[in-house]
C-alpha cells in the first residue's frame, strides 16, 4: 500500500522519500554526503527547483545539513516528535504513521474502562468500555514517543483488529474506522502541553523511576472527528526526555 501511494507523490517527495530510506535503512550513514542539486534534477529528470525543495524536505526532517562549500550532509539526530494530526497526514500520504528514522514495537490494544479524561474526550460514560491501543516509536537514540489511541469500543465490532495487539494492517485506525463506517475524517483537535514525568510516566517511557529526568517533557492530544461530528479517536503522546515537536507548512506571499 505505502509503494503504490509513494508512485503518487509529487516529484519532490519521491525523492525526499528515497533519501529517507536510504538514511533510515543505514545505507547512508551520517557524514555521507548526498548528490548536489544539479546531480539530482539530471539522475530523476527534474528541475533544479525540485531537486532543492526535496533537499530543503530532508532537512526540516532533521536527516541532513547544508554545508556550505561542501554540500548536503546526512547527520545524526534524534527524531522530533509527532502530533497526532501529523502523524494522520503521513498515514494518509505513505500508509505509515512513522516519522523519518522512526520505527514502532510494544504494541498493545485491549479493551478497558475509560479514565474520566478519555471518556470527557470521547464522549462516553466515564468507566464505559474503550479499546486502547499503545506503541512506542524510536529511534536510533532511543524513545521518541509512547503513543495512546483510545476509540469508542462500538468500533470494534466493525474493526475486529482494533482490539487485537498487532500491527494493524491495511491502514491505519482512522483510515480503517473511515472505511468501515462510510464516514470520513473531517475534522481534528489538536493540543500540546508540558509536564514533569511521573512514575507510572517513567513505566511507559522506560525509564528508572528513583531517578526521572527534572525537565518537563511535550505531551501532544488530538481528538479526530468524523463527517457525523462524532469523535473516533482520541490519541496522547507522551515525549520522551529532550525531545521536541516541529511544525512546518507553507507561507504564501
Amino acid at each position: 500500500m505505502a509503494l503504490e501511494q509513494a508512485k503518487h507523490r509529487a516529484p519532490y517527495a519521491q525523492i525526499a522519500a528515497h533519501y529517507t530510506e536510504m538514511i533510515t535503512s543505514g545505507h547512508l550513514q551520517p557524514g555521507e554526503l548526498l548528490p548536489s542539486i544539479k546531480a539530482l534534477s539530471q539522475e530523476w529528470n527534474v528541475s533544479t527547483a525540485t531537486a532543492e525543495k526535496a533537499l530543503r524536505q530532508l532537512r526540516a526532517e532533521g536527516l541532513v545539513r547544508g554545508i556550505h562549500g561542501i554540500g548536503t550532509e546526512v547527520i545524526d539526530r534524534p527524531t522530533p516528535m509527532s502530533s497526532g494530526s501529523q502523524r494522520q497526514d503521513r498515514g494518509r500520504r505513505s500508509g505509515s504513521s512513522w516519522g523519518a528514522g522512526e520505527r514502532s514495537d510494544s504494541h498493545e490494544a485491549s479493551v478497558v474502562a475509560a479514565p474520566a479524561d478519555v471518556a470527557e474526550a470521547l464522549d462516553i460514560a466515564p468507566e464505559a468500555d474503550v479499546i486502547r491501543r499503545r506503541r512506542v516509536y524510536r529511534d536510533r537514540h532511543g524513545i521518541v514517543a509512547h503513543s495512546t489511541s483510545w476509540i469508542p469500543v462500538e468500533h470494534g465490532k466493525l474493526v475486529p483488529q482494533l482490539a487485537d495487539s498487532a500491527r494493524l494492517s491495511g491502514g491505519t485506525s482512522l483510515q480503517l474506522i473511515a472505511q468501515a463506517t462510510g464516514r470520513p475524517i473531517t475534522r481534528r483537535i489538536d493540543a500540546a502541553s508540558a509536564r514533569l514525568l511521573t512514575s507510572a510516566d517513567a513505566e511507559l517511557l522506560e525509564l528508572d523511576p528513583a531517578n526521572l529526568p527534572t525537565e518537563p517533557v511535550v505531551v501532544m492530544m488530538a481528538k479526530f472527528i468524523d463527517s457525523a461530528g462524532h469523535v473516533v479517536e482520541y490519541g496522547v503522546d507522551l515525549g520522551g526526555p529532550g525531545r521536541t515537536w516541529v511544525t512546518e507548512s507553507e507561507v504564501t506571499q
